[in-house]
C-alpha cells in the first residue's frame, strides 16, 4: 500500500508552464506525469497532450515558438548538464536539434521571439553566444573566456533578444565574475555593441524587453540600495529610470502587460511572495496577489489576467489565475495528501544578526528529534512551500528546522555578499545557532539533532559532520561536496568560476583559505555515521570527490553508507526520489531512538 508522504511524489505535478506569444491556445509545460520530469505539449483548444521530451535524464524547463508550431526542450544525455537544444513539432514528428552544427555544451540562455532565435553556451575553454534569424544557420555573435550568457540567467528565456530581434542583452564577466555581470546590448545581426551597463561589485541581470517590436525597452534588475528592484532601461537611446515601488523586500520583474504601460512584478519580503502591477505611466503599485506561501512563473495571460504557479508547506502547487481559480490541470489526477504549517522562526547568531527560518513539526508533544535541513544554493532561500521530502520527515516524527543562513538571497545584498571569502563558517554557525534557539525554546530534543543537506546544503552537512562531531546522531550528506579541491577541478566550467569569484581565487591562489573551509581538513574528527546520495554524472558535485570523502571515513573505521543512481545533480526520475527518501527515513529512524 502506498503511504501518504510517497503519494506527494507520486501524484504528478505542473512545475513550469509557457505559451506561445501568437498562439496562446498553445502551451508548452513540464510535468512529472510520466513519472519523471519532462516536457509537454498542451493544446487548450483541442484538449491534445503529447509528451515532447524523451531520452536522456529528463527535461526541467521548455519553451515555446512563437507562432505555436513547435517546442524547445534541454537534451541532458547523461545527467552532467552537457547537451543540446531539442525541436519537437506540436503536430507530431521526430524531435531534432534546434542548431545542428553546433556540439553540446553547457546551456547559457536561450532567447526566442518572432523571425530569431540566440543561445548561449560554455565549454571546456569559452563561454560563446548564437544567434540565428529566419531559420538559417546560427552565427558567432560573441565569445570569451570568462563566464557569459543570453538573458536572465534563471529562469532563462527573459531579457535576451528584444521583441522585433533587432537587439540582443548578454550578460558578461569580462571585467567582473560570475557573481557579478556586466550587460552588453549588441545590434543583433552585426554584433556591434549598442551600450554597455555596469554595477561594479553588485548584481546586475536583464529580466525582459518590451513586448511591443520596436519598443527598445529592457527591464533590468539592480541592487544599488541593498535590495534588487527593477530600473527601465533604453540601451538605444542610453535613458535608465528607477521603478521605485516603496515596498519592502526585494522586487522581481516577472512580466510585461501586452501594452507596455504596465509590469507584472513579484514581491519576496519575509521569505513570503507577493504579485504586484506597476504602472510605469503613474508610477503606481497595485497589490494583485497578496503574500502568501510562494508564488512562480508569473506571466500575464491576455490583457489583464495572471497566471502563476502558488504553493505553501500545506497545499500543494497549483496553476491559478488572479480570481485564484485552478485554470490549468492533469486530467484525472486527484490532489496529494496535504502538507503540514511552515512556522516562521528567527533567532540571534553569534555575530548578532537576525536569522529567520521556518519549523516543521510533526505530531505530538515536544522535545523532538530535530534535523535542521540546510538550502543549496548558496544564493538561494527556503520559502513556505510545499516539499515532499521534508514533509515526509515530519511525517515520522521529526521536527524540521530550515534556516536561511548567511549568503540566501532575500535579505538584500549586504547579507547575501557575507559569504565573498568567508564560505562554510557563517551558515554552519546560524544552523547551530538555531538548533539552539529550539532546543531553549524546549522544541528540540539535544540529544537527538540530524544534519541533512544537499547540494551546497550537502557539502554544509559534510562540513558540520566534523566541525561539530559531539552534536549528532546521524548525517545525511545528498550530492555534497566531500573535498572542496577536488570538486573544484572536477566540476563544470561554470561552478569553478563560481569558486573563484566566491573565494577569491582557485586551490592554487588561496589554498589556506580551500584547506580552512573543506571539509576533509576535519574528516578525522567525525564521529556520527553518514549517509551519502550521489549522482554518477553530477558535474556540479562530482561523484570522485564524493567517493574521496566517503571512503576517508572508511578507512578511519567510521560507518559509512553510499547510494548511488544513473543521472546528474538531483534525479529527475520519481520512483527515484521516492527511494531517497525511503533510504534516507530508514538512516534516520535507525539512530533516532
Amino acid at each position: 500500500m502506498t503511504e501518504p508522504w510517497e503519494l506527494r511524489f507520486t501524484t504528478p505535478q505542473i512545475t513550469e508552464v509557457r505559451w506561445a506569444s501568437r498562439a496562446p491556445e498553445r502551451l508548452g509545460v513540464v510535468s512529472t506525469e510520466s513519472g519523471e520530469s519532462q516536457a509537454w505539449m498542451w493544446d487548450l483548444r483541442t484538449g491534445e497532450r503529447r509528451q515532447a521530451s524523451r531520452g536522456g535524464v529528463g527535461a526541467e524547463e521548455v519553451h515555446v515558438m512563437p507562432a505555436g508550431d513547435a517546442v524547445v526542450w534541454w537534451l541532458d544525455p547523461l545527467g552532467d548538464e552537457r547537451g543540446r537544444w531539442m525541436v519537437s513539432p506540436f503536430d507530431g514528428g521526430d524531435a531534432s536539434p534546434l542548431f545542428p552544427s553546433l556540439e553540446d555544451a553547457w546551456m547559457a540562455g536561450i532567447s526566442i521571439v518572432p523571425g530569431a532565435v540566440a543561445a548561449g553556451f560554455s565549454t571546456d575553454d569559452d563561454y560563446v553566444v548564437y544567434v540565428s534569424h529566419e531559420d538559417r544557420e546560427p552565427r558567432e555573435l560573441y565569445r570569451h573566456a570568462q563566464p557569459a550568457g543570453v538573458g536572465a540567467e534563471w529562469p532563462q528565456g527573459a531579457g535576451g533578444l528584444s521583441a522585433d530581434g533587432a537587439l540582443l542583452c548578454i550578460r558578461h564577466a569580462e571585467d567582473g565574475d560570475i557573481t557579478h555581470y556586466s550587460l552588453r546590448v549588441l545590434d543583433a545581426r552585426s554584433g556591434e555593441v549598442v551600450r554597455e551597463l555596469k554595477d561594479e561589485g553588485l548584481t546586475l541581470q536583464p529580466a525582459g524587453w518590451s513586448p511591443i517590436p520596436g519598443d527598445q525597452r529592457l527591464v533590468v534588475t539592480r541592487e544599488l540600495d541593498d535590495a534588487e528592484h527593477p530600473w527601465l532601461w533604453n540601451p538605444a537611446e542610453g535613458i535608465l529610470i528607477e521603478l521605485r515601488t516603496d515596498e519592502p523586500g526585494a522586487i522581481f520583474h516577472q512580466d510585461w502587460y501586452p501594452d507596455g504601460r504596465a509590469l507584472l512584478l513579484r514581491q519576496d519580503h519575509g521569505a513570503r511572495d507577493a504579485l504586484l502591477r506597476f504602472d510605469l505611466d503613474a508610477g503606481a503599485t497595485t497589490v494583485v496577489v497578496p503574500a502568501s506561501g510562494t508564488v512562480s512563473q508569473a506571466t500575464v495571460r491576455g490583457e489583464e489576467d495572471v497566471w502563476f504557479r502558488a504553493e505553501n508547506g500545506i497545499e500543494p502547487p497549483a496553476i491559478r489565475n488572479l480570481a485564484g481559480e485552478v485554470v490549468l490541470e492533469i486530467p484525472g489526477v486527484e490532489p496529494p495528501p496535504r502538507g503540514r504549517s511552515f512556522e516562521a522562526v528567527s533567532f540571534a547568531n553569534p555575530s548578532g544578526g537576525e536569522i529567520q527560518g521556518w519549523l516543521i513539526r510533526p505530531d505530538g508533544k515536544p522535545p523532538f528529534p530535530t534535523i535542521v535541513s540546510p538550502h543549496g544554493g548558496p544564493e538561494y532561500h527556503n520559502t513556505d512551500a510545499f516539499d515532499p521530502r521534508r514533509l515526509a520527515y515530519a511525517d515520522h516524527g521529526f521536527a524540521i528546522l530550515l534556516v536561511n543562513y548567511r549568503g540566501s538571497t532575500g535579505y538584500g545584498a549586504e547579507f547575501r555578499r557575507q559569504l565573498q571569502g568567508d564560505v562554510g563558517f557563517p551558515e554552519s554557525e546560524d544552523l547551530n545557532a538555531g538548533l539552539d534557539h529550539l532546543i531553549e525554546e524546549g522544541i528540540a530534543d539535544p540529544d537527538r539533532l540530524f544534519i541533512e543537506g544537499w547540494s551546497w546544503g550537502g557539502y554544509l552537512a559534510t562540513l558540520n559532520a566534523g566541525l561539530h562531531p559531539e552534536r549528532w546522531r546521524a548525517v545525511v550528506a545528498g550530492i555534497p561536496v566531500g573535498d572542496s579541491v577536488a570538486a573544484h577541478y572536477e566540476c563544470a566550467p561554470a561552478l569553478r568560476a563560481w569558486d573563484i569569484a566566491t573565494m577569491g581565487g582557485s586551490p592554487m591562489e588561496v589554498p589556506a583559505l580551500y584547506h580552512e573551509r573543506n571539509p576533509m581538513t576535519y574528516i578525522d574528527r567525525v564521529r556520527a555515521p553518514v549517509l551519502f546520495i550521489a549522482g554518477e554524472r553530477d558535474s556540479r558535485c562530482p561523484l570522485g570527490q564524493v567517493m574521496t570523502y566517503a571512503h576517508g571515513l572508511r578507512a578511519r573505521g567510521r560507518e559509512v553508507q553510499v547510494h548511488l543512481y544513473p543521472g546528474g545533480h538531483h534525479a529527475h526520475d520519481v520512483q527515484e526520489r521516492i527511494a531517497e527518501v525511503r533510504l534516507t527515513l530508514d538512516f534516520l529512524l535507525r539512530y533516532r531512538d
